[in-house]
């Protein structure tokens, strides 16, 4: 039995229909998971994922920022939607979904950007996405005995070397600095997490999900860092098949600077 989940930041969704239609009848994921959705629950375009199969839609918006959504082939059961730092941002929203007898918790997490100046006493935008990642170190992959857990979000830090383009030239650049890249790490440590984008690929291979609107030609510089994951509980790390990055997905029409990220998994 396949089964597909797709993390995609699609940086509006309102505006980036077309591309998402594209995909979906291209790659027909299972599950579809966005962030920075940028619209409330009622402007949300229901329709067009509807006509294409995917009738279980749960959102989590706000207007004209932030926001994510999940939408599914398969019912989704036990939405839940935590307010990290207590700020009222539309920042996660997770749901139960079964494949066979298995019972999985999917989470999606768009984690704050963190502005430009890594330095909290600066920057305060910095110092949400500090404490941000801080409360995410209490989510347990293993929280619920008999029900597995997939993490996945556009999270705003390439925590690996080969991550980003240079690890060097980017250690005092935000996602990359030295105090996120340990918090996520703890993150995953704590939570007794898997990183299933390197459960096949290990370093020194390079990932890349996001390439910058700011450069010219952003294929020619392949400048990229990889901001967008997905994880789970060990227990089914044996079932992933494969990931698919589609860096092809940048070079669309009116594209977002995030490309769709896909975890295939055989049970």
């Amino acid at each position: 039995m396949t089964f597909s989940i797709t993390t995609w930041n699609i940086n509006s969704v309102r505006l980036r229909m077309p591309i998402v239609e594209q995909f979906l009848v291209r790659h027909k994921p299972d599950i579809l998971c966005l962030q920075e959705i940028k619209c409330r629950e009622a402007e949300f375009p229901l329709q067009p994922l509807k006509d294409l199969g995917y009738r279980h839609i749960i959102i989590h918006g706000q207007k004209g920022y932030h926001g994510v959504a999940i939408a599914s082939k398969v019912p989704l059961l036990e939405d839940h939607r935590q307010d990290y730092c207590g700020v009222g941002d539309a920042r996660h929203i997770s749901a139960i979904f079964e494949r066979g007898s298995r019972r999985i918790r999917l989470h999606n997490f768009y984690v704050p950007a963190g502005g430009d100046e890594p330095d909290r006493s600066i920057n305060p935008k910095f110092g949400h996405k500090l404490d941000f990642v801080e409360e995410m170190k209490a989510l347990k992959a293993g929280a619920v005995p008999g029900i597995s857990s997939i993490l996945v979000g556009d999270l705003n830090i390439a925590p690996l070397e080969h991550d980003v383009w240079s690890h060097k030239q980017l250690l005092k650049i935000v996602s990359h600095t030295p105090v996120e890249t340990e918090g996520m790490k703890e993150v995953i440590r704590q939570g007794g997490w898997l990183d299933l984008m390197r459960h096949h690929t290990p370093e020194p291979t390079k990932i890349y999900t996001w390439w910058s609107y700011r450069a010219k030609d952003w294929e020619a510089a392949d400048k990229g860092r990889r901001l967008d994951h997905i994880w789970s509980s060990p227990d089914l790390g044996p079932f992933l098949d494969r990931i698919e990055v589609l860096k092809e997905a940048r070079g669309w029409n009116q594209p977002s600077d995030h490309v769709p990220v896909t975890a295939v998994f055989k049970f």
